[in-house]
């Protein structure tokens, strides 16, 4: 498996020409867009395959999106990267699709998931998610009792312990880390930080939750999860879907610079995550775990 996408179209960027209207000026220019591309999800296992999932989303980083996604939905094991010695379930490898099925100009838009074993797993979970769309994943589709039956565990440890002015400095940290964002405006961005601060990794999609499944794809081929001593900044609002992915993965902290869903606060509840929201300037809102804020007295 490649550790990264090879170069190739589709990109994260589209050119396009357009007519610009500012102060009674009008001029015709070029502009950059952020690409909203299908990317179709496609599992096998010994002589199984099956599309799992079509979403909406940037191209780049597919194989990290198509990890994350289905750790988060319970499909691949923590311990399930290509390479490692993990269960029955655990990915094997990650390629672009070749099937005959697929029109070659469409095949940088299917992945091809692998896994261990001989067939493929139970996937009632997925069957929800057969087409996603990249403005909001799928909302308010589960509730916290299926959570449970995934058996996932509660964030039960107190740390990491933050300060008010390390998470005053991740809003700003995320934006000057986006790269996409900065040509286009267009998109969205999840970023792992340390407590004290330090961006560990980064990504950017048109979907809030398209970006943290890159982010958490990324950890886990990488070897790195769960997450724990970590936060997780994400821009916009915080929805159930997001906080989901943050519990599979095992973060103990998740921070928004926007409000965050009613389901979102329940499930942060429930779960002991520490759930910050309204992150702007220096001034926050705290729904959940206030005790790993340090230097703050409720």
């Amino acid at each position: 498996m490649t550790a990264g996408d090879e170069a190739g179209p589709p990109g994260p960027t589209t050119r396009v020409r357009i007519r610009e209207f500012s102060g009674g000026a009008v001029r015709d220019r070029r502009d950059d867009l952020a690409t909203e591309e299908p990317l179709e999800i496609r599992l096998a296992a010994g002589g199984e395959r099956r599309t799992v999932a079509v979403t909406m989303r940037t191209p780049g980083h597919d194989f990290e999106l198509a990890a994350g996604f289905l750790h988060g939905e319970g499909v691949v094991p923590a311990g399930g990267s290509a390479g490692a010695a993990g269960e029955p379930g655990g990915i094997a490898s990650i390629s672009y699709c070749t099937d005959a099925d697929v029109a070659p100009g469409a095949r940088r838009n299917t992945v091809t998931v692998r896994l261990r074993g001989a067939r493929l797993p139970e996937l009632p979970a997925l069957e929800r998610h057969f087409t996603t769309s990249s403005a909001c994943g799928v909302c308010g589709a589960a509730g916290l009792d299926a959570l449970h039956s995934r058996r996932l565990a509660p964030v039960t440890e107190p740390g990491p312990l933050l300060t008010p002015r390390t998470l005053y400095g991740l809003p700003d940290a995320l934006r000057r880390a986006q790269g996409v964002f900065g040509k286009t405006g267009g998109l969205h961005a999840a970023g792992l930080f340390t407590p004290d601060g330090a961006l560990v990794t980064l990504r950017e999609d048109v979907g809030r939750h398209n970006a943290v499944d890159k982010l958490v794809g990324r950890a886990l081929l990488d070897g790195r999860l769960p997450l724990a001593g970590h936060v997780l900044m994400v821009s916009g609002r915080t929805s159930y879907e997001i906080l989901q992915k943050a519990l599979a993965a095992g973060v103990p902290v998740v921070c928004a610079v926007s409000a965050p869903s009613s389901l979102a606060v329940d499930l942060a509840r429930e779960f002991g995550i520490t759930l910050v929201g309204f992150l702007r300037g220096e001034r926050f809102n705290v729904y959940s775990r206030p005790d790993r804020l340090g230097e703050v007295r409720f």
